[in-house]
């Protein structure tokens, strides 16, 4: 099979039927992980008013609670990924509602998801190095209805895992306890806790429980 072809096959197995509650190595920090749902594909409305009006239909919420809601997502996600200050950005990032555990770095231009950040769940200790992309959705055009879905599916990152810089991370994966995306990675599955994975798609390299558990 061609790199191409396991790239899609990845992708639309882990955005479209990634179910996190059924992982084994799921640590304590956040156990109520919400399920994966689908939204509309991506219709292209030129009126401000209908996207308002379809946007809050989606989230069940009223259209000024929705127009409120975007405009502090998008101010906060502006002001986080320029701010010079790593506890600065934690804490503009959870008032966007990304859950984020204690003493956690997330670099400078660091893209975490723009319209469901609430999917997003970073523990304890982690590392998300600059530039790096966290998505919690997926919404293409109708054209690729049956090729690829249109969903949200959480994203978690558990405690003590580093995320290499420039990494990008695809709706609905787990990145495992300890375990490390390496520079520029795209990651379309779920990592292993102490596990090293690199490339695109990114692959397991190696494993270092013992390197660690024996310190």
């Amino acid at each position: 099979m061609h790199l191409s072809e396991e790239y899609m096959l990845n992708l639309f197995n882990f955005i479209g039927k990634s179910r996190l509650q059924n992982l084994s190595f799921m640590s304590e920090q956040y156990k109520n992980i919400p399920e994966g749902f689908n939204i509309p594909y991506f219709d292209h409305v030129k009126s401000i008013s209908k996207t308002i009006e379809n946007s809050s239909q989606r989230r069940k919420i009223g259209k000024f609670a929705f127009v409120y809601r975007k405009i502090k997502n998008i101010v906060l996600f502006r002001m986080a990924y320029f701010c010079p200050l790593n506890g600065w950005r934690v804490k503009m990032h959870r008032w966007r509602g990304v859950h984020i555990g204690k003493n956690v770095y997330i670099g400078m231009q660091c893209t975490i998801d723009n319209a469901y950040p609430e999917y997003i769940f970073i523990e304890d200790n982690v590392s998300v190095v600059n530039e790096t992309t966290i998505l919690a959705h997926s919404n293409p055009y109708p054209h690729f209805e049956g090729v690829f879905p249109s969903q949200v599916s959480p994203v978690v990152i558990r405690r003590g895992a580093w995320i290499g810089v420039k990494s990008i991370l695809l709706p609905g994966v787990t990145v495992g306890e300890k375990a490390v995306v390496s520079a520029g990675s795209v990651v379309v599955r779920n990592v292993p806790p102490y596990t090293l994975v690199g490339g695109n798609p990114a692959k397991k390299m190696t494993e270092f429980k013992t390197l660690i558990t024996e310190k």
